[in-house]
C-alpha cells in the first residue's frame, strides 16, 4: 500500500513520490520507493529531505548540514567537521531481490554509495549487507554481509588480526571495475539483486556482476546513500522483483 498523496505535492502541481509501507512484505514487481526529490525545504538552514529519508547528520557532522533539495534533485556534501561519511537513509518493506535505478552526478573526486541494509540483521555491523559505490574512476561492488562486515571478521580486521582466510575471503566479496565515467554529468545508475548475484550497469550499458553468498540475504529492509565527498541524486526508484 503506497502513503496517500502529500498535500504540498498536490498544492505545488507535481504528482507525489511513491513510498511503500515500512515493515510491509513486498509484492512482486511492485514500487516500493520512487522520488524524484522535486520539492524545497521549508527552512533551507535545516535538512528537510522528507518523503522518510533521514540523515546521520545530528550524530556525525555536529548538526551541520549535509543533504540539500536543490534543483529538482538531492545534493549530498560530506562537512569539513564530519566524523563518518554522510548516509541519507530510507527504511522500507521487506523486499528479496529487485532493481533500483537512480540518477546520479558527480564532481571529479566525488563518490556515491548505494548500500542496502537490514538493521535486524546482527551478524554484521550495522546491517550492512551489500554496496555499489560509484566514483568517476569506476565502479565497486561489495558483499559486505560475506565479507569485511561480519562481526567476528571485523573485530579481527580492527586488531590487527586478518587471517589468510580473512583476505581471501574478502577478496571474493569484491568486484572492481576500472571506468570513466564523466564527472559533472548526470548518469543512471542501475543495480539488480537476483538470488546470490548482483549486477549493475550504468547509462543502459552492464559494468559488472558480483556473486556472493551474503546478496542472497532475504529481508533487505533499507536503502542507504552513502557519500564521502559530495554527490547529486535524483530520479530514484526501488522496484521488487517479479
Amino acid at each position: 500500500m503506497l502513503v496517500a498523496p502529500l498535500l504540498s505535492c498536490a498544492l505545488l502541481g507535481f504528482a507525489p513520490p511513491a513510498v511503500a509501507e515500512p515493515g510491509a512484505v513486498a509484492q512482486p514487481g511492485a514500487v516500493l520507493l520512487e522520488d524524484s526529490f522535486d520539492r524545497a525545504e521549508k527552512d533551507d538552514a535545516k535538512e528537510q529531505v522528507g518523503n522518510g529519508w533521514t540523515t546521520n547528520s545530528k550524530a556525525r557532522a555536529k548538526g551541520n548540514k549535509q543533504v540539500d533539495l536543490a534543483d529538482g534533485a538531492l545534493h549530498i556534501t560530506m562537512h569539513a567537521e564530519a566524523d563518518h561519511g554522510v548516509s541519507v537513509r530510507h527504511d522500507g518493506p521487506t523486499w528479496t531481490d529487485g532493481t533500483l535505478s537512480l540518477r546520479f552526478k558527480l564532481p571529479p573526486k566525488g563518490d556515491l554509495g548505494v548500500d542496502l541494509a537490514d538493521m535486524q540483521e546482527k551478524s554484521v555491523h550495522a546491517g550492512h549487507l551489500l554496496i555499489v559505490r560509484v566514483r568517476p574512476s569506476g565502479v565497486e561492488l561489495r558483499d559486505h554481509k560475506a565479507g569485511g562486515m561480519e562481526l567476528t571478521r571485523r573485530e579481527r580486521r580492527q586488531a590487527g588480526q586478518v587471517t589468510a582466510e580473512d583476505k581471501q575471503v574478502m577478496k571474493d566479496a569484491v568486484t572492481q571495475v576500472k571506468m570513466k565515467i564523466a564527472p559533472n554529468e548526470w548518469h543512471t545508475l542501475s543495480m539488480t539483486t537476483a538470488g546470490d548475484r548482483l549486477s549493475v550497469s550504468i547509462d543502459g550499458k552492464p559494468v559488472g556482476e558480483l556473486q556472493s553468498p551474503g546478496i542472497a540475504h532475504p529481508t533487505k529492509r533499507t536503502v542507504r546513500l552513502a557519500v564521502n565527498s559530495e554527490a547529486w541524486v535524483d530520479d530514484f526508484k526501488l522496484t521488487a522483483a517479479e
